[in-house]
C-alpha cells in the first residue's frame, strides 16, 4: 500500500510519520501581507514550464554571444526574430521563436559551487542547516488551488535528490517526480489480485487504525499523511493519468520535439499543462563543460534548442503560450575565458536566463554585459530578482510573508524586485 502510494506521488511526498511534523506550517502560521505591496498583474500566466539547465549553462554559447571577441570561441552568433538580439549558432531554432521571448543577460549570483548555486537559483535563499526552503513550484501551489481534480499541481521531470522540493511547506506541495518521460508515472497500477475497490477498503482500515493516533497527536500533518494515500488512489483511478502517455501524440509532433530525454520531457510538459497542471519542472544536465566545451555543447545545446523551440511553437499554435510562462535558467554561467582544456569554468558574475510566453512583451533583451562578457554593463539583477520576476509573471503574491515552523519569516523570492516592465498587462 505505502509503496504504491509513494510510487504514485513520489517518495518525498509521502513521508514517514517521523518526519511529518518538521516539514509543515502550523495552523497558527497565517499568510501576512507586508508593507509596500507589489500590485499583481491583471492577466497573469496560470502555468509555468521551468527548464533547469544543470551544471552551469554557457551564456556566451547560447543567449549572450560575443561576436568579434576572443571570448566567442569557434561558435558563431546568429540573428534572431527579435531586432538586435543574437543567439549562439547552436540555438538557431530558438532564435526563430525570439519574438515570443526575452533574454535576461545581466544576472549575478554570489554562489559559485553547484549544490549551493542550484539551491539558491531554485529558492532565492542560500542553504542553511536549520531550514529547507521551498522551490517555486511549491510556492505556486501553496498560493493557488489546483486547477484539476486529480493531477497534482506540480510535477518534476528529471532532477534528483538535490532538488529542494516543498521545503518547510506541506509535503503535498512537493512536485510529483517523473523519472522517464517515456514511461510516465511508474507503479501506477495495483498489484495482481488487488483492484481499486479492495485498495480503498484497505485504506479505510488504515484510516480507522490511525484515528487513535490522530487523537493522541492532534497535528495537521497527521491528516496530511492520510490524504497523500487518498490522493494517490484518486490519481490511479482517473482517466487524467493518460496525460502522462506521450505515445498518444501524433508521430509528426513527437518528431518536432526529438528523441532526446529533454525533448520528450518538453512534450510531456505540454500534455500536462493541457490537463491543468500548474507547474512543470524539467532538468536538462550536461552543461558543466570544464573541458571540450564546444564539442560537448553540440549535443547539449542542440537538444535544448530543439525541445525548447518545439515547445514554444506548439504552445503558440494551440493558443496556450500567453497563459504559460516558460523559464530557461541555470545555477550560474561559464567563463568568457576559454581554459587550457578548451573548456569554460564556473562564472556566477554575469550570466543569462530566458523567458518565453506568459504575457511577455517579447522580442527583446534585458540587461547587457561588456563586449568580452566579463562584466555586467547595464541593469544588474540578482537571483531573487529573477525569481520575483517569474513569480510576478504568474500572479503570485511576492510581498506576502509566511512563517516557517521554526518561526522565521519568508517570501517567495526573498527581497527580490520583479522586472514588471517585461510584461504586458
Amino acid at each position: 500500500m505505502a509503496t504504491m502510494a509513494k510510487a504514485a506521488f513520489g517518495l518525498s511526498i509521502v513521508p514517514t510519520l517521523g518526519t511529518l511534523g518538521s516539514g509543515l506550517l502550523s495552523a497558527a502560521d497565517p499568510v501576512k501581507g507586508s508593507s509596500g505591496a507589489i500590485a499583481k498583474r491583471k492577466k497573469p500566466a496560470s502555468k509555468c514550464i521551468y527548464l533547469y539547465m544543470g551544471g552551469g549553462m554557457s551564456q556566451i554559447d547560447t543567449f549572450d554571444p560575443k561576436p568579434g571577441s576572443k571570448s566567442q570561441g569557434p561558435l558563431k552568433a546568429v540573428n534572431s526574430k527579435a531586432d538586435g538580439v543574437q543567439l549562439g549558432e547552436l540555438m538557431s531554432r530558438t532564435a526563430e521563436q525570439m519574438k515570443h521571448g526575452t533574454v535576461i543577460r545581466s544576472i549575478n549570483s554570489n554562489q559559485g559551487a553547484h549544490e549551493q548555486a542550484a539551491y539558491y537559483m531554485r529558492t532565492s535563499y542560500a542553504p542553511i542547516n536549520t531550514t529547507r526552503h521551498p522551490c517555486l513550484s511549491s510556492w505556486s501551489n501553496y498560493f493557488q488551488a489546483k486547477q484539476g481534480e486529480t493531477l497534482p499541481g506540480g510535477i518534476m521531470i528529471g532532477g534528483g535528490g538535490d532538488h529542494p522540493g516543498c521545503g518547510f511547506l506541506e509535503s503535498k506541495l512537493t512536485p510529483l517526480p517523473v523519472g522517464d518521460p517515456n514511461r510516465g508515472v511508474t507503479n501506477i497500477k495495483p498489484p495482481p489480485g488487488v483492484d481499486l475497490k479492495e485498495m480503498r477498503n484497505r485504506l479505510d482500515v488504515l484510516g480507522a487504525l490511525n484515528q487513535k493516533f490522530y487523537k493522541s497527536y492532534e497535528l495537521k500533518s497527521m491528516q496530511g499523511h492520510q490524504d497523500m494515500y487518498m490522493d494517490a488512489v484518486k490519481l490511479m483511478a482517473s482517466k487524467d493519468i493518460e496525460a502522462f502517455d506521450i505515445s498518444k501524440e501524433p508521430g509528426d509532433v513527437r518528431a518536432k520535439y526529438g528523441e532526446s530525454y529533454f525533448g520528450r520531457a518538453c512534450l510531456l510538459a505540454r500534455r500536462l499543462i493541457e490537463k491543468n497542471v500548474r507547474f512543470v519542472d524539467i532538468s536538462h544536465g550536461g552543461w558543466d563543460t570544464h573541458d571540450d566545451n564546444f564539442a560537448r555543447l553540440k549535443g547539449t545545446a542542440d537538444t535544448l534548442d530543439q525541445g525548447l523551440s518545439a515547445l514554444i511553437a506548439d504552445l503558440s499554435s494551440r493558443g496556450m503560450l500567453d497563459d504559460t510562462l516558460i523559464c530557461v535558467v541555470s545555477e550560474f554561467g561559464r567563463t568568457p575565458d576559454i581554459n587550457a582544456t578548451n573548456g569554460r569554468d564556473h562564472f556566477p558574475k554575469a550570466f543569462s536566463a530566458a523567458l518565453f510566453g506568459g504575457g511577455l512583451k517579447g522580442g527583446n533583451a534585458y540587461g547587457k554585459t561588456s563586449p568580452d562578457g566579463q562584466d555586467i554593463a547595464e541593469n544588474k539583477i540578482g537571483i531573487p530578482d529573477l525569481n520575483a520576476t517569474i513569480a510576478y509573471g504568474l500572479g503570485l503574491p511576492i510581498d506576502k510573508v509566511i512563517t516557517s515552523p521554526d518561526g522565521r519569516p519568508f517570501t517567495i523570492a526573498h527581497k527580490g524586485k520583479p522586472l514588471t516592465d517585461l510584461f504586458t498587462a
